[in-house]
């Protein structure tokens, strides 16, 4: 009887054998979508980081059987994300800390037909330095108000030509790269990730750092707001606490009217200025 099973190159078979391997050596796997991602980026990377991470990149097929040789627990909702063409990351640096630092590695290109827009694309107001033309009607089919001036074709008003998530039209690609625009951020991202057992999607992991930051001053200073209104004492709080029981113990001496050296002063002025305002009172009332 004929053996059925498949039988890999020894070329794969070593694949299989390093990817289970990193895997096992490291705490955490991140896959990366290789669209738009120049080889010149990935050397980069494997160079300025190649004692904290390795990538390797393999066939979908390959990676799949050699993270399933792994036994990691609930490796299989990692594994579903394996979709196009991938990179698998190996690397001890936690999600959120290797999301941040591909996103600083990434550069903008110019657009082309067909490409979904990673970002919010402007044309910004101003002298686009274009003589009138043809390009007018494509300014037109953008929706970008123009005007000429100068023998120039200036943009009246910033113009956001399109979303976050929408195809770019080739006539919108060709007037992008007229105007030396290059709207497509590109680079290494973490499609998802792996740790302990979880697994991470990329809007798991994504941090808008001055958003974070923040979140983090706004609930400094509503915690700040109640220690100090219900009079918790700490090294932050204790001065504003003595100092807000300063103002309302000087407010309750004064409205008793306790003499003491802070208050005697403001008690006599105030009951002076009094006396003085009955008086002028009596006085217009015909009493001496």
């Amino acid at each position: 009887m004929k053996n059925t099973r498949t039988k890999y190159p020894q070329s794969k078979v070593q694949s299989i054998a390093k990817i289970a391997e990193l895997a096992k050596n490291y705490n955490i796997i991140a896959v990366s979508n290789l669209h738009k991602v120049r080889a010149s980026q990935i050397m980069s990377l494997r160079k300025n980081f190649r004692t904290e991470l390795q990538v390797y990149v393999a066939k979908n097929k390959l990676a799949i059987l050699s993270l399933n040789k792994t036994g990691l627990k609930n490796i299989d909702s990692f594994i579903k994300n394996l979709k196009g063409q991938n990179a698998l990351i190996m690397t001890n640096i936690n999600p959120f800390k290797l999301y941040l630092m591909l996103e600083k590695s990434k550069v903008n290109l110019p657009a082309r037909s067909g490409d979904i827009a990673t970002d919010p694309i402007m044309i910004s107001s101003g002298n686009t330095g274009i003589q009138p033309g043809p390009v007018l009607s494509d300014f037109k089919e953008s929706k970008v108000p123009t005007r000429i001036d100068t023998g120039s074709i200036w943009v009246a008003k910033d113009t956001i030509v399109r979303q976050k998530g929408e195809k770019i039209s080739p006539k919108l690609a060709g007037l992008l790269a007229r105007l030396d625009i290059k709207p497509i951020r590109a680079g290494i991202s973490i499609l998802a990730a792996y740790s302990d057992g979880l697994a991470f999607r990329e809007e798991d992991i994504q941090i808008d750092l001055n958003e974070y930051q923040s979140s983090i001053f706004q609930s400094f200073q509503e915690a700040m707001a109640l220690a100090i209104e219900s009079s918790y004492f700490t090294k932050e709080t204790i001065t504003q606490i003595l100092g807000k029981a300063n103002i309302e113990g000087l407010a309750l001496a004064f409205s008793a009217e306790y003499l003491t050296n802070e208050t005697a002063s403001k008690i006599v002025t105030d009951n002076l200025l009094g006396a003085e305002s009955v008086m002028v009172a009596l006085r217009k009332k015909g009493y001496t």
